[in-house]
C-alpha cells in the first residue's frame, strides 16, 4: 500500500552578503574599461571585441533582479580579479557546501518539528557541487549525526524538484519514512563576472525541505504532496563545460565557456511554452485548471519568463499573491528559486487550498510538484 505523502518543513539560509545592481554594474564597467584600455591596439585592428557599457537599468528591466545575496563578496567588485575570494578548506573540515547546507538542514527540521534522529535519508540536490565525491550529502548526514544514507544530484535549475520527486518516491514506497531535501546553491564561483550578458544573473542560498509520511507530520504547516510531473529535453542554450576532463584537454580550467553562459533570448523562446504546457498537463490528470491553484511557486529565474508563463497559463498576469516573486531581491538562485518562495509564501494558505512547485532549467529539464494544504 503506498503510504501519504507530505511536505512538511521548510528550511531558507540566505547569506549575510549582498551586492546591489548598481555595485556590480559599477564593478563590471570599471573592468571594461581596463580590459578595452589594455587591448586599444587590438579592437581597433579587429582582433579582439571591445567590452561594452552595461547599467542597472538595463539589468532589471531584462531581468528583474535589483539585487542579490552573495556567500563571498571579496573579490568579485575587483577589477583585477572579478570573482570570489573563498579561501580552501583542509579534507578534515567542513566544506562551504556542507557548511550553508547544514544552516538549511536545521532551519527544515525546526520547520517540520523533527529532529536528526528522525530523518533516514539526505538528498543533495544542486546545480554544482564543489567537489565529485565523497558527496556532499554524506557529509551533511555526518555534521547532522543521520543514520541513514545520503547522496547527490545535479540536475541544474530542476535540482530541488528532481530532489523532492525523488524524496517523494522513497517515502510513498517505504524505503525511507522522512527525507531531507537540501539545495546549497552556492553558485557565485560560476558566474563569469567579466561577461555583460550574465554577471548579473545569480545570487547564493541554500534551501531545505522535509518530505515524510502523512501519519509522522506533527508540523504546524503541512502539504500533501498529491504528485510529480517531470520531463527533460536535450538543449545546449544553457550550459557550463567545467569538469575534470579538462585535465586531459589541456585547456584552461577557466575560459568562459567552461563557466555558465546561455543563449538567453532562445531560452525564453522554447522553455515558457514548454514549461505551461507541462504544469496544464500536470493539473489536468488530477481535473483541474489553472484558476483552482490558490499559489504558484515558480522557478525565479526572470520575471518576464514568469509573466510569459502566467499569461499562457491564465490568459492575464498572474497577481504578485497568486505568483510571488523573490528573484528581485534574491536573483537567480539556480534550483533553490522556486522553494525560496514558498518558504516565504506558504503560512497564509488555508485548508483545501491547492499550491504548485515548478522549476525549468538546462537540460532542458523542467519539474514540478501539486501540493494541497492539510
Amino acid at each position: 500500500m503506498q503510504n501519504q505523502v507530505v511536505l512538511s518543513g521548510v528550511g531558507l539560509w540566505t547569506p549575510p552578503n549582498t551586492i546591489t545592481n548598481e555595485e556590480l554594474i559599477g564593478a563590471y564597467n570599471a573592468y571594461a574599461d581596463h580590459f578595452n584600455a589594455q587591448h586599444k591596439d587590438e579592437i581597433s585592428e579587429g582582433t579582439v571585441e571591445a567590452k561594452p557599457h552595461s547599467s542597472a537599468e538595463f539589468v532589471e528591466k531584462a531581468s528583474g533582479i535589483k539585487s542579490r545575496y552573495i556567500y563571498c563578496k571579496d573579490g568579485v567588485l575587483d577589477v583585477e580579479r572579478m570573482r570570489p575570494i573563498i579561501e580552501e578548506r583542509a579534507d578534515d573540515e567542513l566544506s562551504q557546501q556542507a557548511e550553508i547546507a547544514v544552516e538549511a538542514a536545521k532551519l527544515a527540521l525546526k520547520s517540520a518539528n523533527k529532529s536528526a534522529q528522525d530523518i533516514d535519508a539526505v538528498i543533495v540536490s544542486c546545480a554544482y557541487t564543489q567537489r565529485s565525491y565523497p558527496a556532499i550529502a554524506i557529509e551533511v548526514q555526518e555534521a547532522l549525526g543521520i543514520d541513514g544514507f545520503g547522496f547527490d544530484m545535479l540536475v541544474a535549475c530542476s535540482a530541488a524538484t528532481f530532489g523532492m520527486h525523488r524524496a517523494y518516491e522513497m517515502v510513498a514506497a517505504g524505503t525511507a519514512k522522512a527525507v531531507l531535501v537540501i539545495n546549497p546553491e552556492l553558485v557565485s564561483p560560476q558566474v563569469n563576472y567579466k561577461d555583460r550578458d550574465s554577471h548579473f544573473i545569480f545570487g547564493d542560498v541554500a534551501t531545505a525541505t522535509i518530505i515524510e509520511r502523512s501519519d509522522t507530520a506533527k508540523a504546524e504547516h503541512v502539504f500533501n504532496l498529491l504528485s510529480t510531473k517531470a520531463v527533460t529535453k536535450f538543449s545546449n542554450n544553457i550550459r557550463s563545460n567545467f569538469g575534470y576532463m579538462t585535465h586531459a584537454t589541456d585547456k584552461d580550467p577557466y575560459a568562459a565557456d567552461k563557466l555558465f553562459h546561455q543563449e538567453g533570448r532562445k531560452v525564453f523562446k522554447e522553455v515558457c511554452p514548454m514549461a505551461a504546457e507541462h504544469i496544464t498537463e500536470h493539473l489536468a490528470s488530477h481535473e483541474l485548471k489553472p484558476t483552482d491553484l490558490k499559489r504558484w511557486w515558480l522557478h525565479q529565474a526572470n520575471i518576464n519568463m514568469n509573466t510569459l508563463i502566467s499569461k499562457k497559463l491564465l490568459g492575464r498576469e498572474a497577481s504578485r499573491e497568486e505568483a510571488p516573486i523573490v528573484l528581485d531581491t534574491y536573483a537567480n538562485t539556480a534550483s533553490a528559486g522556486s522553494v525560496i518562495a514558498f518558504a516565504l509564501h506558504h503560512e497564509d494558505l488555508q485548508s483545501g487550498d491547492y499550491g504548485l512547485l515548478c522549476s525549468f532549467g538546462a537540460g532542458y529539464s523542467i519539474g514540478s510538484l501539486l501540493v494541497q494544504k492539510r
